[in-house]
């Protein structure tokens, strides 16, 4: 019995050991369409040391988030990479997209950002390109509520962007 105890034990270590080495790189980003408002909210979710990492390697090397004396331009780094990263289209215009500011949970950064004055959308075309250029193996999924309909779409290097029609 202590054999087989000692056997399992030396046989699941290793296996422990390679699955620590792996990381995943992902993202969430929520889009909803509030009609009363004439806006689309955005939220997009990232891990906080990956957000470090891609602003330190564009912007600045020492930047360092969520610390208590972080400084102020950070945001514009965040608002710069977002803008950069995160494109809409709709009804087949380029939407202006705001950053109303971020906030931490743990070890996730959350990013507000929002398009005014929408009245209707007809089209909706995304491009999320977050961290591509940091991770070959980065994946986006994106989350849609528009006109009541729920798409989700995961975004990968090779495939970057979709197309939602509704008429």
């Amino acid at each position: 019995m202590t054999f087989s105890k000692s056997f399992l034990f030396l046989l699941i270590i290793p296996l422990l050991g390679f699955s620590a080495m792996h990381k995943y790189y992902v993202s969430v980003t929520q889009i909803n369409y509030v009609k009363e408002k004439a806006s689309v909210q955005i939220i997009s979710r990232i891990f906080i040391d990956d957000f470090e990492n891609v602003l330190r390697k564009r912007y600045d090397e020492n930047i360092t988030l969520a610390g208590k004396n972080e400084p102020k331009t950070v945001d514009a780094y965040i608002e710069r990479y977002l803008s950069e990263k995160i494109k809409i289209k709709i009804n087949d215009e380029t939407a202006k997209i705001s950053f109303i500011g971020k906030e931490y949970s743990g070890d996730i950064m959350q990013c507000y950002l929002e398009i005014e004055g929408v009245k209707a959308i007809k089209t909706f075309q995304i491009t999320n390109q977050l961290l591509f250029d940091l991770f070959e193996e980065q994946q986006n999924i994106v989350k849609t509520k528009i006109n009541e309909t729920h798409k989700s779409f995961l975004f990968i290097l090779q495939k970057d962007n979709a197309l939602l029609n509704f008429d």
